[in-house]
């Protein structure tokens, strides 16, 4: 399909314990091979990490709920407990069973496409939380949280749909996906560049809403401490990983440290928002004006 190397996952796969694996496990690619793939579990540090995220997204949770007058309270939260099914996934993805069987792994590769449709849908749910801090919608409102549902819902069960037919060749079309170089324009897009393009929009939402209309610049230090941790992430898993792999002789990888900080990104984005939502910012009145 030309020269191009867009949409093709074979440039990814030597990182394995990803959602990539939905091509590199199947077919066995990879630099580093975790030494894991033997014993029971590949990363137990990533489940352990996981198990921390679960426990620390239902404490932001019932935190958040108790902030009975924040702006986009419920909106947040399910944000939250997107980063729940999240980390519920990364348990058999990240943290790694091994796929001796047939069994196994369809299990995992299971996990992988909803693993896979929670980060776009929950992604996406963040950046309409940018948008909700603009009240153009009442917040909590069964508009407003029935609107974030169903459009989450249906990239969820788009982004799900592609992995699940990929993996298991339900129709036959993503087949020659799986061959190298892996090409999937469709998880490409949805995988690769959607997240980003969300992420990207809630930062850009969240400053404006902080700097042009509240008018404070301390809020803007815990967001810039979120994307600080969240790329600090993405370099560990996408640029250092290999070395970490090769220099543990396989015992480890960079998605130990991904959702590390991955989690303490989420943690504070929760602070950042909670700054945001005190009683004593200025509140929207009649003509759009602020007092």
């Amino acid at each position: 399909m030309g020269s191009t190397q867009f949409g093709n996952f074979h440039l990814f796969n030597e990182w394995r314990n990803r959602p990539e694996k939905l091509f590199g496990q199947l077919q066995g690619y990879g630099r580093c091979e975790l030494s894991g793939q033997d014993r029971k579990l590949n990363v137990p540090g990533s489940i352990l990490i996981a198990f921390i995220a679960i426990l620390v997204s239902i404490f932001l949770i019932l935190r958040a709920d108790r902030k009975r007058a924040a702006v986009g309270r419920r909106e947040f939260q399910l944000f939250l407990v997107g980063y729940i099914i999240i980390s519920i996934c990364e348990i058999f993805t990240v943290g790694g069973l091994p796929m001796g069987s047939p069994l196994q792994q369809r299990v995992v590769l299971g996990f992988t496409a909803v693993h896979l449709g929670a980060i776009v849908a929950t992604l996406w749910v963040l950046m309409l939380n940018g948008i909700v801090g603009f009240q153009l919608i009442d917040d909590g409102t069964p508009i407003s949280l029935g609107l974030i549902l169903l459009s989450a819902a249906a990239l969820f069960i788009g982004t799900g749909y592609i992995a699940l037919d990929t993996a298991f060749k339900y129709s036959g079309h993503f087949n020659p996906s799986m061959d190298e170089p892996n090409r999937n324009i469709g998880l490409y897009v949805l995988y690769q560049l959607a997240p980003l393009v969300f992420l990207v929009g809630f930062f850009i939402l969240e400053t404006i809403l902080v700097l042009n209309v509240l008018g404070e610049k301390k809020p803007m230090l815990y967001l810039l401490a979120a994307a600080l941790f969240f790329a600090i992430g993405q370099v560990f898993q996408y640029v250092i990983s290999t070395h970490i792999c090769s220099g543990t002789n396989g015992k480890i990888n960079g998605a130990l440290f991904e959702s590390l900080f991955t989690l303490l990104a989420v943690v504070m984005t929760w602070v950042f928002w909670s700054s945001i939502t005190e009683d004593d910012w200025p509140m929207p009145v009649a003509g759009g004006t602020y007092t």
